[in-house]
């Protein structure tokens, strides 16, 4: 059985810094492309950072220099480092998992990925 669960997450305020973290299936590691998504309330959910199956490793602009992700395939976890956190960084935060190629892990929405954790709520004030 696949799971993704999500902690890590809280309120900050602007400037401070957040770890979440994803427990995961082990064997997603290997064979999936990873991703950490965001949702804010009346947006689409988009995806913030993703870590392929050759550890090649995608952000979008607007978190680029600030958030790092990483796995450690020997705890089965993936990690979203958040650094100069701001207000606009408020949302529900997930992980996902979804097989599939190098340049589809770069440039896929959230359709392409198949598994998803329950979300943790990163809330940032000004």
């Amino acid at each position: 059985q696949v799971q993704l669960v999500e902690s890590g997450g809280g309120s900050v305020q602007a400037g401070g810094s957040l770890t979440l973290s994803c427990q995961v299936t082990a064997y997603l590691f290997s064979a999936y492309c990873m991703g950490w998504f965001r949702q804010a309330p009346g947006k689409d959910r988009e995806g913030v950072a993703r870590i392929g199956r050759d550890d090649d490793i995608f952000y979008i602009d607007s978190v680029k220099g600030r958030f790092t992700i990483s796995k450690d395939p020997a705890k089965n976890r993936l990690y979203l480092q958040m650094n100069s956190l701001k207000p606009e960084d408020t949302a529900m935060y997930y992980c996902a998992a979804g097989e599939m190629s190098h340049d589809s892990c770069a440039r896929m929405g959230a359709s392409a990925f198949r598994f998803w954790g329950q979300g943790t709520q990163v809330t940032v004030s000004s």
